[in-house]
Protein backbone atom coordinates (compact mmCIF):
# COMPACT_ATOMS: atom_id res chain seq x y z
CA UNK A 1 0.00 0.00 0.00
CA UNK A 2 1.26 3.45 -0.84
CA UNK A 3 0.56 6.81 0.91
CA UNK A 4 -2.41 8.46 -0.62
CA UNK A 5 -3.24 11.35 1.60
CA UNK A 6 -2.09 14.88 0.81
CA UNK A 7 -1.80 15.64 4.33
CA UNK A 8 -0.95 14.67 7.65
CA UNK A 9 -3.84 16.52 10.00
CA UNK A 10 -4.35 13.78 12.62
CA UNK A 11 -4.30 10.36 13.54
CA UNK A 12 -7.83 9.70 14.67
CA UNK A 13 -8.74 9.37 10.37
CA UNK A 14 -5.36 7.08 9.87
CA UNK A 15 -6.07 3.67 9.23
CA UNK A 16 -3.61 0.64 11.17
CA UNK A 17 -2.29 0.21 7.55
CA UNK A 18 -1.23 3.78 6.76
CA UNK A 19 0.30 3.88 10.41
CA UNK A 20 2.18 1.20 9.81
CA UNK A 21 3.61 2.36 6.43
CA UNK A 22 4.88 5.61 8.20
CA UNK A 23 6.32 3.60 10.97
CA UNK A 24 7.86 0.63 8.64
CA UNK A 25 9.25 3.69 6.35
CA UNK A 26 10.80 5.36 9.04
CA UNK A 27 13.29 2.54 9.94
CA UNK A 28 15.11 3.23 6.90
CA UNK A 29 15.25 6.46 7.84
CA UNK A 30 16.85 5.82 11.38
CA UNK A 31 19.46 4.01 9.42
CA UNK A 32 20.45 7.31 7.61
CA UNK A 33 20.72 9.42 11.11
CA UNK A 34 22.89 6.60 12.17
CA UNK A 35 25.78 7.11 9.79
CA UNK A 36 28.37 9.13 9.83
CA UNK A 37 27.26 11.86 7.26
CA UNK A 38 23.93 12.14 7.45
CA UNK A 39 23.03 13.16 4.32
CA UNK A 40 21.27 11.63 1.07
CA UNK A 41 19.57 13.13 -1.83
CA UNK A 42 15.80 12.00 -1.43
CA UNK A 43 14.13 15.08 -1.32
CA UNK A 44 16.28 17.89 -3.27
CA UNK A 45 14.38 20.21 -4.82
CA UNK A 46 11.79 20.32 -2.35
CA UNK A 47 10.81 23.15 -0.21
CA UNK A 48 9.58 22.67 3.62
CA UNK A 49 8.21 25.55 5.27
CA UNK A 50 7.98 25.25 9.28
CA UNK A 51 5.05 27.55 10.21
CA UNK A 52 5.09 27.99 13.95
CA UNK A 53 2.89 30.07 16.13
CA UNK A 54 3.38 28.47 19.23
CA UNK A 55 7.04 28.27 20.84
CA UNK A 56 8.80 24.47 20.52
CA UNK A 57 12.62 23.34 20.74
CA UNK A 58 11.66 19.12 19.99
CA UNK A 59 9.52 19.16 17.05
CA UNK A 60 10.77 22.57 14.95
CA UNK A 61 14.69 21.38 15.44
CA UNK A 62 13.08 17.68 14.43
CA UNK A 63 11.11 18.56 11.19
CA UNK A 64 14.06 20.98 10.36
CA UNK A 65 17.35 18.30 10.59
CA UNK A 66 14.78 15.85 9.02
CA UNK A 67 13.86 18.06 5.89
CA UNK A 68 17.72 18.45 5.89
CA UNK A 69 18.87 14.78 5.83
CA UNK A 70 16.75 14.44 2.89
CA UNK A 71 18.50 17.37 1.32
CA UNK A 72 15.14 19.82 1.09
CA UNK A 73 15.38 23.55 1.49
CA UNK A 74 14.24 24.71 4.72
CA UNK A 75 12.43 27.68 5.63
CA UNK A 76 11.56 28.53 9.70
CA UNK A 77 9.00 31.19 10.34
CA UNK A 78 7.63 32.28 13.63
CA UNK A 79 4.24 34.36 14.48
CA UNK A 80 6.66 36.79 16.33
CA UNK A 81 8.89 37.42 13.21
CA UNK A 82 6.61 37.39 10.27
CA UNK A 83 3.32 38.98 8.72
CA UNK A 84 1.07 37.22 11.07
CA UNK A 85 2.56 39.81 13.93
CA UNK A 86 1.47 42.79 11.87
CA UNK A 87 -2.51 40.92 11.60
CA UNK A 88 -2.00 38.57 8.24
CA UNK A 89 -4.75 35.86 8.30
CA UNK A 90 -3.54 32.45 8.37
CA UNK A 91 -5.51 31.53 4.76
CA UNK A 92 -3.42 34.33 3.85
CA UNK A 93 0.09 33.41 5.18
CA UNK A 94 -0.41 30.05 3.45
CA UNK A 95 -1.30 31.27 0.12
CA UNK A 96 1.42 33.26 0.38
CA UNK A 97 3.21 30.67 1.25
CA UNK A 98 2.05 28.34 -1.85
CA UNK A 99 2.54 31.32 -4.14
CA UNK A 100 6.43 30.86 -3.30
CA UNK A 101 6.28 27.21 -4.39
CA UNK A 102 6.66 25.98 -0.76
CA UNK A 103 5.63 21.26 -1.14
CA UNK A 104 5.13 21.21 2.78
CA UNK A 105 4.17 23.41 5.37
CA UNK A 106 4.21 21.79 8.92
CA UNK A 107 1.90 23.75 11.46
CA UNK A 108 2.03 24.64 14.75
CA UNK A 109 -0.89 26.62 15.76
CA UNK A 110 -2.70 27.54 19.36
CA UNK A 111 -6.33 26.90 17.38
CA UNK A 112 -8.07 23.57 17.41
CA UNK A 113 -8.28 22.56 14.05
CA UNK A 114 -5.60 25.42 12.58
CA UNK A 115 -3.64 22.43 10.36
CA UNK A 116 -6.90 21.34 8.73
CA UNK A 117 -8.31 24.95 7.89
CA UNK A 118 -4.79 25.88 6.22
CA UNK A 119 -5.20 22.32 4.54
CA UNK A 120 -8.19 23.37 2.44
CA UNK A 121 -6.27 26.68 1.94
CA UNK A 122 -3.80 25.33 -0.25
CA UNK A 123 -2.32 22.60 -2.43
CA UNK A 124 0.82 22.18 -0.34
CA UNK A 125 1.09 19.14 2.06
CA UNK A 126 0.03 20.29 5.53
CA UNK A 127 1.35 18.47 8.33
CA UNK A 128 -0.08 19.15 11.58
CA UNK A 129 3.13 19.86 14.44
CA UNK A 130 0.42 20.90 17.20
CA UNK A 131 -3.10 22.25 16.69
CA UNK A 132 -4.78 23.37 19.91
CA UNK A 133 -6.09 20.51 22.26
CA UNK A 134 -6.71 18.45 19.12
CA UNK A 135 -3.89 16.62 17.70
CA UNK A 136 0.17 16.37 17.74
CA UNK A 137 0.21 13.16 15.38
CA UNK A 138 4.27 13.62 14.69
CA UNK A 139 4.44 12.93 18.53
CA UNK A 140 2.26 10.01 18.72
CA UNK A 141 3.72 8.04 15.53
CA UNK A 142 7.12 8.70 17.31
CA UNK A 143 5.90 7.23 20.44
CA UNK A 144 4.25 3.90 18.64
CA UNK A 145 7.84 3.91 16.94
CA UNK A 146 9.47 3.53 19.71
CA UNK A 147 7.52 1.15 21.71
CA UNK A 148 7.67 -0.94 18.29
CA UNK A 149 10.83 -0.91 18.18
CA UNK A 150 11.80 -1.99 21.79
CA UNK A 151 8.73 -4.36 22.13
CA UNK A 152 9.04 -6.13 18.55
CA UNK A 153 5.01 -4.85 18.20
CA UNK A 154 2.16 -2.96 19.95
CA UNK A 155 -0.91 -5.12 19.64
CA UNK A 156 -1.83 -6.31 22.84
CA UNK A 157 0.48 -3.52 24.99
CA UNK A 158 -1.04 -2.15 28.36
CA UNK A 159 -0.04 1.25 27.83
CA UNK A 160 -1.08 3.95 30.75
CA UNK A 161 -1.37 7.64 29.83
CA UNK A 162 -0.69 9.45 32.96
CA UNK A 163 -1.36 13.25 33.29
CA UNK A 164 -3.39 15.99 32.02
CA UNK A 165 -5.91 14.21 29.43
CA UNK A 166 -7.92 16.95 29.10
CA UNK A 167 -5.35 19.52 27.36
CA UNK A 168 -3.10 16.98 25.87
CA UNK A 169 -3.15 16.84 22.28
CA UNK A 170 -0.32 14.11 22.64
CA UNK A 171 -2.37 12.08 25.06
CA UNK A 172 -4.95 12.05 21.93
CA UNK A 173 -3.14 11.18 19.45
CA UNK A 174 -1.53 8.67 21.07
CA UNK A 175 -5.18 7.28 22.04
CA UNK A 176 -6.17 6.86 18.73
CA UNK A 177 -2.90 5.69 17.26
CA UNK A 178 -2.43 3.08 20.09
CA UNK A 179 -6.15 1.81 19.89
CA UNK A 180 -5.87 1.22 16.16
CA UNK A 181 -3.07 -0.43 16.44
CA UNK A 182 -4.12 -3.47 19.12
CA UNK A 183 -2.46 -1.96 22.80
CA UNK A 184 -4.95 -1.46 25.35
CA UNK A 185 -4.88 2.14 26.45
CA UNK A 186 -4.99 3.13 30.11
CA UNK A 187 -5.36 6.81 31.43
CA UNK A 188 -5.03 8.37 35.11
CA UNK A 189 -5.01 11.74 36.24
CA UNK A 190 -7.01 14.30 38.44
CA UNK A 191 -10.51 14.14 37.97
CA UNK A 192 -10.67 17.89 37.09
CA UNK A 193 -7.93 17.44 34.28
CA UNK A 194 -9.64 13.83 32.95
CA UNK A 195 -12.50 14.85 29.77
CA UNK A 196 -15.70 13.52 30.99
CA UNK A 197 -16.75 11.34 27.32
CA UNK A 198 -12.86 9.82 27.28
CA UNK A 199 -14.11 6.20 27.66
CA UNK A 200 -16.08 6.96 24.24
CA UNK A 201 -12.19 6.31 22.90
CA UNK A 202 -12.37 3.42 23.84
CA UNK A 203 -9.50 3.65 27.00
CA UNK A 204 -9.86 2.38 30.88
CA UNK A 205 -9.96 5.05 33.09
CA UNK A 206 -8.51 4.97 36.54
CA UNK A 207 -8.61 7.65 39.22
CA UNK A 208 -6.01 6.22 41.35
CA UNK A 209 -2.51 5.85 39.50
CA UNK A 210 -1.05 2.48 41.15
CA UNK A 211 -4.02 0.98 40.09
CA UNK A 212 -3.56 1.98 35.79
CA UNK A 213 0.13 0.88 36.41
CA UNK A 214 -0.15 -2.62 37.88
CA UNK A 215 1.36 -4.86 34.58
CA UNK A 216 1.60 -2.24 32.33
CA UNK A 217 3.93 -2.64 29.59
CA UNK A 218 4.60 1.09 28.62
CA UNK A 219 3.92 4.47 30.72
CA UNK A 220 3.76 7.54 28.68
CA UNK A 221 4.03 10.36 31.61
CA UNK A 222 2.51 13.85 30.16
CA UNK A 223 3.87 16.95 30.83
CA UNK A 224 1.76 19.23 33.39
CA UNK A 225 0.98 22.67 31.48
CA UNK A 226 1.99 24.61 34.74
CA UNK A 227 0.19 27.53 33.75
CA UNK A 228 -2.80 25.50 34.18
CA UNK A 229 -2.44 25.80 38.01
CA UNK A 230 -3.09 29.13 37.80
CA UNK A 231 -6.36 27.90 37.01
CA UNK A 232 -7.04 25.76 40.09
CA UNK A 233 -7.45 22.49 38.24
CA UNK A 234 -5.28 20.94 40.83
CA UNK A 235 -4.60 21.89 44.56
CA UNK A 236 -0.56 21.86 44.60
CA UNK A 237 2.30 20.79 42.77
CA UNK A 238 3.32 18.62 45.33
CA UNK A 239 -0.30 17.51 45.74
CA UNK A 240 -0.27 16.26 41.99
CA UNK A 241 3.09 14.69 42.07
CA UNK A 242 2.29 12.95 45.01
CA UNK A 243 -0.95 11.42 43.57
CA UNK A 244 0.18 11.00 40.43
CA UNK A 245 4.06 11.43 39.96
CA UNK A 246 6.27 8.88 38.47
CA UNK A 247 8.64 7.88 41.19
CA UNK A 248 10.82 4.39 41.61
CA UNK A 249 8.24 2.61 43.63
CA UNK A 250 5.60 3.01 41.27
CA UNK A 251 8.20 2.16 38.67
CA UNK A 252 8.04 -1.88 40.56
CA UNK A 253 4.16 -1.42 39.67
CA UNK A 254 4.72 -1.99 36.10
CA UNK A 255 5.80 -4.94 34.14
CA UNK A 256 9.24 -5.67 34.69
CA UNK A 257 10.40 -4.63 31.02
CA UNK A 258 8.10 -1.69 31.06
CA UNK A 259 9.47 0.98 29.30
CA UNK A 260 8.79 5.20 30.62
CA UNK A 261 7.85 7.72 27.79
CA UNK A 262 7.92 11.60 27.86
CA UNK A 263 7.27 14.06 25.33
CA UNK A 264 9.08 16.48 26.98
CA UNK A 265 9.80 19.10 28.50
CA UNK A 266 10.35 17.54 31.37
CA UNK A 267 9.48 18.89 35.20
CA UNK A 268 11.44 16.95 37.15
CA UNK A 269 10.03 15.73 40.35
CA UNK A 270 6.77 16.54 39.37
CA UNK A 271 5.03 14.24 37.19
CA UNK A 272 8.60 12.24 37.06
CA UNK A 273 11.51 11.77 39.33
CA UNK A 274 14.53 12.12 38.17
CA UNK A 275 15.49 8.61 39.03
CA UNK A 276 12.82 7.42 36.52
CA UNK A 277 13.23 10.08 33.93
CA UNK A 278 17.13 9.20 33.35
CA UNK A 279 16.86 5.19 34.68
CA UNK A 280 17.70 2.01 32.66
CA UNK A 281 13.45 1.52 31.97
CA UNK A 282 13.34 5.36 30.08
CA UNK A 283 13.46 5.74 26.59
CA UNK A 284 12.93 9.60 27.05
CA UNK A 285 15.82 10.30 24.30
CA UNK A 286 15.37 7.46 22.13
CA UNK A 287 12.25 9.77 21.64
CA UNK A 288 13.96 12.76 20.65
CA UNK A 289 16.10 10.32 18.08
CA UNK A 290 13.50 8.52 16.33
CA UNK A 291 11.19 11.84 16.12
CA UNK A 292 14.08 12.94 13.30
CA UNK A 293 13.20 9.27 11.72
CA UNK A 294 9.51 9.54 11.74
CA UNK A 295 9.42 12.96 10.30
CA UNK A 296 11.66 11.82 7.94
CA UNK A 297 9.57 9.29 6.57
CA UNK A 298 6.53 11.68 6.45
CA UNK A 299 8.30 14.21 4.17
CA UNK A 300 8.98 11.50 2.17
CA UNK A 301 5.68 10.28 1.93
CA UNK A 302 4.39 13.05 1.99
CA UNK A 303 6.08 14.39 -1.47
CA UNK A 304 5.65 11.37 -3.05
CA UNK A 305 8.07 8.57 -2.59
CA UNK A 306 8.17 5.36 -2.40
CA UNK A 307 8.66 2.48 0.45
CA UNK A 308 10.84 0.59 -1.52
CA UNK A 309 12.99 3.50 -3.38
CA UNK A 310 14.08 4.69 -0.08
CA UNK A 311 18.02 5.81 -0.35
CA UNK A 312 20.51 3.43 1.66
Amino acid sequence: MGWQRKDLLGLRDLTAEEISLILDTAVPMKGIIGRKIKKTPTLRGRSVVTLFYENSTRTRSSFDLAAKFLSADTVGLSASSSSVAKGESLRDTGLTLNAMGVDVVVIRHPASGAAEYLARCIPAAVINAGDGTHEHPTQALLDLFTIREKKGTLTGLKVAIVGDILHSRVARSNIWGLTKMGAEVRVSGPSTLMPPDIEQMGVKVYSELDAALEGADVVNMLRIQLERQQQGLFPSIREYSRLFGMNQRRLELTAPDALVLHPGPINRGVEISAEVAYGSRSVILDQVTNGVAVRMALLYLLTGGEVNAIAH
